[in-house]
């Protein structure tokens, strides 16, 4: 990592692009921090945040720069370092390094990014379950607002599906050990989440018998077709795919065995 460059320069040579250098195993080089928090874990002891802002990588042409035309741009960040004193697993307890996109950071900010880190399984045993279990990336939906409104359709039946452990009943399956009721996973207080209803009441009225609508007329034509939209495969040579002449449309490959 290098530091932001400095105010004076020499007038002979070229203006240097980085300043001095930031070595993670090398103290010497870290200088004051901008941040240090202190933060006492049930799991961990004390633990130490130490941030530094403004420090940037070098970038190099190769990767996702490999085709990148004029200078590389300088991408500012702050590096932050965690240190705590004593591992749930006894482990070695070594220091964290982790990385932030943003600058200027408070001491807020630094909680709270180290923090995250520390959940980032439970965030993904939570993104697992909105796709598996919630069907987050089941629907199939023609526009962007009502792609930006089911998730927060999704957020909301998971709060609803974590007030109401303590109401559903815990259908446990053969293999699962019993939970008690304030502890049931979303998942399985999902599954008698269906039986609340008969216990709870509902502001709406009785439904009304009714008869489904006629639909459109037999032969009419669609006059608001779903909008499709071009996949937009490229090749590796930069130029948009197009399907050969040869190919027809629908066919299946011929199978080989």
């Amino acid at each position: 990592m290098s530091r932001p460059r400095g105010s004076t320069t020499p007038r002979a040579a070229e203006p240097p692009k980085h300043g001095g250098e930031f070595v993670f195993g090398g103290p010497t080089t870290w200088g004051t921090e901008q941040a240090v928090t202190v933060t006492d874990a049930r799991l961990y002891g004390k633990a130490t945040a130490q941030a530094w802002d403004q420090l940037h990588p070098r970038l190099t042409r190769r990767a996702a720069w490999l085709d990148h035309g004029g200078p590389l741009p300088i991408i500012e960040g702050t590096v932050i370092r965690l240190t705590v004193e004593k591992l749930p697993s006894c482990g070695v307890n070594k220091p964290v390094w982790l990385g932030w996109s943003g600058t200027a950071a408070t001491a807020n900010d630094v909680n709270r990014c180290w923090q995250s880190f520390l959940r980032r399984f439970d965030l993904e045993h939570t993104f697992r379950l909105f796709k598996q279990t919630l069907g987050w990336t089941r629907p199939r939906l023609r526009s962007s607002e009502a792609a930006d409104r089911w998730p927060w359709l999704v957020i909301a039946t998971y709060a609803q599906l974590r007030l109401a452990r303590p109401l559903a009943t815990d259908l446990r399956r053969p293999l699962e050990k019993p939970a008690e009721p304030n502890k049931l996973t979303p998942a399985r207080g999902r599954r008698g989440f269906r039986n609340l209803r008969v216990k709870t009441g509902s502001p709406a009225g009785a439904p009304k018998p009714s008869r489904p609508g006629p639909g459109r007329p037999l032969g009419s034509k669609n006059h608001r077709p779903a909008t499709r939209h071009e996949v937009g495969r490229v090749l590796a040579t930069g130029e948009a795919y197009s399907r050969p002449a040869h190919h027809k449309k629908g066919t299946k490959p011929r199978r080989t065995q």
